[in-house]
């Protein structure tokens, strides 16, 4: 279904402005656009270290992807108007909920893109926790591939225990594909150590985007 243009150029405006903003207050640098799937649907699995997240990975892409919000968010004043109009798929507390999956899959399947935190909420110190399985369905289901991505330096500019964010160096990275036909080879539980590799091997490369150095004892093969 295509969207109106009223909320496609509405989406472009606060792209534009977001990365505007990324890049004179936060020094935005991204590396990956080579991975970047084209005239296809994807799931992107990302880390999540702030709220700033949906944001650094969207601005990437030339046209507009799909985020996930708590239903609560739906109700708070102004912010609950912006996602709407943005079209964020709504999700319970525990997870996608029937709502949320069918959704996610309705626009999986007519080729865009959604991104998820497999995580399921904000790290508590900076690392990538475990990931929970949920992500594994809704590639099967929707049939797409899954497009691991990493960002770094929205922990320490907006760590879940301040109210306000700081001005730091911020950087997301992609990394290639894993195309179908793999995650169809692979069970659950050894897709979600791929997916957390590659999150990890993206996060890391962020990390020393930003010049920070990463021990050769902690890079992913």
């Amino acid at each position: 279904m295509k969207r109106p243009f009223w909320k496609t150029a509405g989406y472009q405006c606060f792209k534009n402005a977001f990365w505007l903003i990324a890049v004179v207050f936060f020094r935005f640098q991204w590396r990956g656009r080579e991975h970047l799937p084209q005239g296809t649907g994807a799931l992107i699995c990302s880390n999540h270290q702030s709220y700033f997240d949906p944001v650094l990975v969207g601005i990437c892409f030339r046209h507009q992807i799909n985020f996930l919000a708590r239903e609560t968010l739906f109700r708070v004043l102004v912010f609950g108007p912006l996602i709407r109009y943005l079209e964020a798929i709504a999700i319970d507390r525990d997870g996608l909920g029937v709502s949320g999956i069918k959704e996610t899959l309705r626009r999986l399947r007519r080729g865009e893109m959604v991104l998820v935190f497999p995580e399921g909420t904000r790290t508590v110190d900076g690392q990538v926790a475990a990931l929970k399985p949920g992500f594994c369905a809704l590639a099967r289901r929707g049939r797409v591939p899954i497009l691991p991505a990493g960002v770094d330096g929205a922990y320490d500019a907006w760590p879940r225990s301040r109210r306000l964010p700081r001005l730091t160096k911020l950087c997301t990275c992609f990394g290639p594909v894993i195309p179908l036909a793999e995650i169809e080879q692979l069970d659950d539980d050894a897709l979600i150590a791929e997916v957390h590799r590659r999150i990890l091997d993206c996060q890391q490369q962020a990390r020393r985007l930003r010049g920070l150095h990463v021990p050769d004892g902690d890079a992913v093969p």
